[in-house]
Formats: structure tokens, sequence, C-alpha cells
């Protein structure tokens, strides 16, 4: 399996792509699911679909750790491995997902009558409802093993073929099951059904990129420790990460006051929507570091380079023109108050998630060479210093204190992340020269310093400053194009654009 520049770029869009297609039909949807759901159902609904997004903590990392253990057996062409290490996974996959249905199946009573507040007509419909995905468990968790393994190919092209309309019928069956006048646990298992579909479609495709697995089911005792010793320390990270990012909303609630969390959750939810692009470009990556580090080091520090690069070069203008235009985007979306009192915060938010989506990348990278460890003892390290922090700063600054302490947060994890990784993978000085990153660095901060400049001295209206702001983001592509990208840029954007998307 080859990979290069133009299969990286494409898969990134094709991830992309899948990922924000759904976003408008849920969003124009939802006021449609109020008025036909009631506010009830709808609310038991909204957690129904939190609830999916909790069964990674059953999949205990074993879906990367697939990934990860297929792309470093494709990278050694060891490819007689894959059918076992497939198999192993999955089962142990189905075995951790019916303890987690019998576990929610367990905890439904009480979770219902006890701890959610429903009133007594809807009470059966939420039993059914946390019944049905209770069932749905063990499929879920596995579908997104079977998804690991396509990841682990390269095949995001296939993904996407699965994941675009599955994710469109997902957001869509409600309102359909609205318009015929369904209940809601009719409408959930809908939704479970067309699960089945989607976990079938992926067995199907890994059959067809693996005809080996066909032949016989080959789970080996021997793999199941590495599996789950990478995995366990993934699922910590993945119990730790919610904390350290919501953590903060509950501090502003407690130490200042629950009227004014919103003129702080409002604004970060509107930048934190700007880590889609890191995350989309760490999915696709890791992979690639995986079979890299199990092939070649100089490509894998070339790949890792330039995606700092890269996230660096689209998400700077993004947040430069968020931090220029704050408060009039918070003016016309939520009126003067929010302006007035969240246009700081929406600044120093939006650094911070700078900062946060460069960090992802030497994480990912952790995880892509077998250290998922050392992201896990990084968290653990720096979490009492944050919580420290956050105190300090809210007590003495208010809401630009939450704010400011997340951004350092996210400056710390950077520093210490790229500074790990960069041990780990020998990065050189010269390396980061030639792969432009402080070009970019110097192309960036040039376009902040020159927006700010014209704000602060001219204080322009905002279309003479849309104006100047359009004259300047495309200088700033024009810059990028001829100085920072080189030749292996460009010809990888160019070939990922003439590249068929979908070849099967």
């Amino acid at each position: 399996m080859k990979i290069d520049g133009s299969l990286l770029v494409r898969n990134t869009g094709l991830s992309f792509i899948a990922l924000v297609l759904p976003l408008p039909i849920a969003i124009l949807t939802v006021p449609f699911l109020i008025r036909g759901l009631g506010t009830e159902r709808f609310g038991l609904l909204s957690l129904a679909w939190s609830l999916i997004g909790y069964f990674n903590l059953f999949d205990l990392g074993l879906g990367r750790a697939t990934t990860k253990f297929v792309s470093e057996a494709l990278g050694k062409d060891q490819l007689e491995r894959i059918p076992h290490i497939i198999w192993t996974s999955l089962v142990v996959q189905l075995a951790i997902g019916l303890f987690g249905a019998v576990v929610l199946a367990t905890c439904t009573p009480l979770l219902v009558s006890r701890f959610l507040k429903i009133s007594p007509n809807v009470l059966v419909e939420g039993k059914q409802t946390f019944y049905l995905l209770s069932l749905a468990t063990p499929l879920v968790i596995s579908s997104r093993n079977l998804r690991g393994v396509l990841e682990a190919s390269q095949r995001f092209d296939l993904i996407a073929c699965v994941q675009i309309p599955a994710s469109l019928l997902n957001v869509s069956l409600p309102a359909i099951g609205v318009l015929l006048r369904l209940r809601l646990p009719q409408i959930i298992g809908m939704i479970i059904c067309l699960w089945v579909i989607n976990a079938t479609a992926y067995l199907f495709l890994c059959f067809r990129l693996f005809p080996a697995l066909r032949r016989s089911i080959s789970p080996q005792r021997d793999l199941i420790r590495p599996l789950l010793s990478f995995g366990g320390w993934i699922a910590l990270c993945n119990l730790l990460v919610p904390l350290l990012v919501s953590f903060d909303r509950f501090a502003v609630g407690a130490l200042l006051s629950v009227s004014v969390v919103a003129y702080y959750t409002v604004p970060y939810d509107m930048v934190f929507r700007l880590l889609i692009i890191p995350s989309v470009i760490a999915t696709t990556l890791f992979p690639a570091f995986s079979t890299l580090h199990a092939r070649s080091h100089e490509s894998l520090e070339r790949y890792y380079l330039r995606s700092l690069k890269y996230i660096l070069l689209v998400m700077v203008p993004l947040v430069v023109v968020g931090i220029v235009f704050a408060p009039e985007i918070l003016r016309l979306w939520l009126g003067k108050e929010f302006m007035i009192r969240s246009t700081a915060v929406f600044q120093i938010l939006a650094v911070g998630m700078l900062l946060n989506g460069l960090s992802q990348m030497p994480a990912n990278l952790l995880d892509g060479i077998g250290r998922p460890d050392l992201r896990a003892k990084v968290f653990l390290a720096y979490i009492p210093v944050y919580m420290i922090l956050l105190w300090l700063l809210i007590t003495r600054l208010g809401l630009v204190g939450a704010a400011l302490a997340w951004t350092l947060r996210s400056a710390m994890e950077l520093i210490i992340f790229a500074s790990v990784a960069s041990r780990l993978l020998r990065v050189r000085v010269t390396a980061l020269i030639q792969q432009g990153f402080f070009r970019a660095m110097f192309a960036c901060g040039a376009l902040l310093a020159s927006l700010s400049l014209v704000r602060v001295i001219y204080n322009l209206g905002i279309w003479h400053q849309s104006f100047v702001t359009a004259t300047c983001l495309t200088l700033f592509a024009l810059i990028v194009w001829r100085f920072v990208l080189d030749t292996v840029d460009r010809q990888s954007l160019s070939g990922a654009l003439r590249k068929k998307a979908f070849d099967l």
C-alpha cells in the first residue's frame, strides 16, 4: 500500500465532507422535531444520540487499536496477521459490547425512573428507548471496529460511500418518523435498522479488501493482551478529554454564577467548530503514521511536519477572521449584551482552539508510534495544574479568566506533546525548515499583524473592514501558494483534485 500526499489530501477531503454534510439537515430538522415530538421526547432523542457517543467507553480503545495494528501489519507487509488481528479485536469487542448492553439494560429502570425526571405519560417510551439502545451497543461498537480496518487500509473512499448516506439518514429518519406519526421507540428502531445496514456494509467491504477473513474466524489469544494494553490507554484518554473540554463551564457556574455560563459556552461552542479541521486531518493521518512508523522514519517525519504546517495555514485565517469580526458576529447573532460580555472570551478561545488543533498532531503521532501511554500520562500530569490555574484566573478575571485558562492549557498541551513527539521522532530543525513550517508561521503572523493593525488604527466600518480582510486573505493565499507551499505540496493538492473521488 503506497501512501503519498495526494492520497492523504483526498482522504482528508472525503472525511471532511462526510462529517459536515449532515450538519445543515440536522440544524433544519431540529425545530420540526421539537414541534412534532414535543420537548420531552425530543430531549430523550437527544440523550439517545449523546449515549451513542459515549459507547466509546465500552469500546475500551479497541477500535483505534485495531486501526493501529492493521496499519502496522500493512507497513511490514505481514498480510497474514491481519485476519487474526481483525477477528481477535472483533470477538473481544462483541464480548465487551454484550457486557455493556447488559449493564445499560439493567440500569434502565433506575435511570429512567429515578435519575431522569420524566413525566408519567412518557415513562414507558423512555424505558423502551433505552432498552433498544442497549440492544444496539454491540452493533455500534463493532461497526466502529470494522470502519477502523478500512481506515488502516487508507480506503476512506469506501468509508465515505457508507458514512455519507448513513449520516444523512441518521439525522433525517427522526423527521420521517414524525411525518409518519411514529412513536419515539419506533423512530429509535428505524435508526437501529440503519446501524445494522451500516455495520453489514462495513463487514462486506472488509471481506472484499481482505478475502482471507471469509475463510475462517481466527482470533488468537496472544493478540488479546497487546490490543487491550494499547486500547486501555486510549480508553483512559477518552475518559480524560471530556473532563478537560467541559470542566471550565462547570467551574464558571460554581465560581461565578450559572446565569453567566451562557456568555461563556455560546462563544466556546462557536469556536469549538474549528476543531473539525484538525480532527479530520488527525483521523486520516493516524493510520498513515502507524504504517509509516513500521516502514520509513523519514516519511513519518515529513508527513508529521507537513500536517502541522497545513493546520496552521488552514486554521489561522479562520481564527484571525473570527478575532477581527468577533464583536460583529456576536452582535448580529445574539445581540448587544452578548457582544459586550463575550467578545474577549470569543477572541481568546479562538487562539486556544488553534493551539489545541495543532496539539492533535503530536498526540496522534504518539498513538501512531505505539505510545498512547505518554498521551494519557501528560493529561494526568497537567490536570491538577489546569484546575488550579482555572480557579485562580476565574476568581480574578471572571469569564475572561476561564477563556485564558483554557487557552494556556492548550498552549501547555501543545508544548509538551510537541516536545515529547519531537524527542521520540528525533525531529531536526533542518527538517522544519525544509518542510516550510517556519515560512508558514511567518505568513500567518504577517496576516494577523496586518489585519489587527488595520482594525486598531483605522476603526473601519464592517463593510470596509470586510473588503480589507478579503484583500488580505487573497494576498495571503497567493503568498502561501507561491512561497510557503513547495512543489510536493502543490502536486499533492492538484493530484487529489484530479483523482477520482470514489474509486471503487
